[in-house]
């Protein structure tokens, strides 16, 4: 078969690639710049808002797998250009070569749309994709984490440093990278049981995670013991304002990201869970956390 991948050179993409190659699925990815040979992958030059590019990507494809978002955005309007134009431009494409599978990877943040500018254009980009007359699946996922992640690396070098600053005290949820990208895969084949359903996923811990239980395994994974820090929201909107001016565009903790990050439950609803027949996670919070501790440091990045 041949699947359709956007977003394919970000962190979930790459795990999918190698996922793919390793069952032996040919790949079609987008990507906007030139990217080296692999085997099995067909690179196709451009993104979401080339109508050409898109035509490409989903011509003769048996499955589109959604990946490709923007994570953070100077104002709204910088989501809802990734979020939701593009998803809009890449169903159209779908449609019109009348792909027969598309699963859509969205956000958790999406369950709370008021929260964030980010959760609201995820849950938009939803709505486009359900409303449209493809065999679609969405997928909401929680924090993810493994080996190329940037965006949990900075609570690595926290609980390196022995302290952790946290949002206020709240529950969430997490997955490793291969596993969501090994759903993915899981969810391409149709069915009645994933067509026109959306899931909500994680590691399978009962009951998710607390702020503080988490940061203490990811201390445990870099081999600290170290103090949580719970922040009240004014904090964090002031060290993320701080975070602006510092790092500007890179900044990693924004104001829209501490809208959702102090939201108290972001576990998944168990009722939201897609069929074990088809997936259940296999790797282990502590586990996951110690190897891509493990990968961090090999790589340089801890």
């Amino acid at each position: 078969m041949t699947l359709a991948v956007t977003g394919a050179t970000g962190f979930v993409g790459q795990a999918l690639l190698d996922r793919a190659g390793e069952a032996g699925v040919e790949v079609r990815a987008l990507a906007r710049r030139p990217q080296d040979a692999r085997k099995a992958i067909q690179w196709v030059a451009g993104d979401l808002a080339d109508k050409i590019a898109l035509e490409k990507l989903v011509a003769g494809a048996e499955a589109v797998i959604h990946l490709a978002g923007v994570v953070n955005a100077l104002d709204a309007a910088g989501f809802e250009q990734g979020n939701v134009a593009g998803t809009l431009a890449l169903v159209e494409a779908a449609v019109a070569a009348r792909v027969p599978r598309f699963v859509h990877v969205s956000s958790l943040s999406a369950r709370e749309p008021q929260l964030s500018a980010y959760g609201a254009s995820k849950r938009k980009g939803e709505k486009i994709v359900m409303a449209s007359p493809l065999d679609w699946t969405v997928v909401r996922p929680p924090a993810i984490y493994g080996p190329r992640d940037r965006e949990m690396l900075e609570l690595f070098k926290f609980a390196k440093a022995g302290i952790v600053p946290l949002p206020p005290h709240g529950k969430m949820a997490a997955i490793h990278v291969d596993d969501l990208a090994r759903l993915l895969l899981a969810l391409v084949p149709s069915g009645e049981d994933v067509t026109h359903k959306l899931f909500e996923v994680d590691d399978g811990h009962a009951g998710g995670w607390t702020h503080k239980s988490f940061a203490r395994a990811i201390g445990w994974a870099v081999g600290k013991r170290i103090t949580p820090l719970p922040l009240p929201a004014f904090a964090l909107r002031a060290a993320a304002r701080g975070d602006r001016l510092l790092r500007k565009a890179a900044a990693k903790l924004t104001e829209d990201r501490v809208g959702y990050m102090c939201h108290p439950d972001w576990t998944v609803r168990d009722e939201a869970r897609p069929p074990e027949s088809r997936w259940k996670p296999e790797i282990g919070t502590r586990e996951g956390l110690k190897a891509t501790a493990k990968w961090y440091r090999e790589a340089g990045w801890l």
